[in-house]
């Protein structure tokens, strides 16, 4: 997990509520010093206080930890890319072609 990207989200979303960390921290139920370790990623926080702090700025996990999400093809990506792999320069070039075509004809 990128503990600084996720402070520095943490911190921006108490900004936009205009809460000080004096505020969330207690709403928070924890010392101002711990908000602050959060914010300059210095500490991380447990499972139910990361739902307990999205819940209070309104936001949802998956955004405050978006930086520590991968993001992996999906199973239709996979086989895309394994069609692709197995097939020569010049059948990938045919095959790019036909989808542009594809999609400009079905766009219509």
């Amino acid at each position: 997990m990128n503990r600084t990207a996720l402070g520095t989200r943490i911190r921006q979303e108490r900004l936009n509520q205009n809460l000080t960390q004096e505020q969330l921290a207690e709403k928070l139920n924890v010392s101002t010093t711990y908000m602050g370790y959060i914010e300059r990623g210095e500490r991380t926080l447990t499972l139910s206080k990361l739902i307990d702090l999205a819940n209070l700025l309104d936001v949802s996990i998956d955004y405050l930890l978006m930086d520590s999400i991968s993001s992996s093809p999906s199973s239709r990506e996979k086989l895309w890319l394994k069609l692709l792999s197995s097939a020569s320069e010049a059948e990938q070039e045919l095959i790019l072609e036909m989808a542009k075509l594809i999609l400009k004809h079905s766009a219509k």
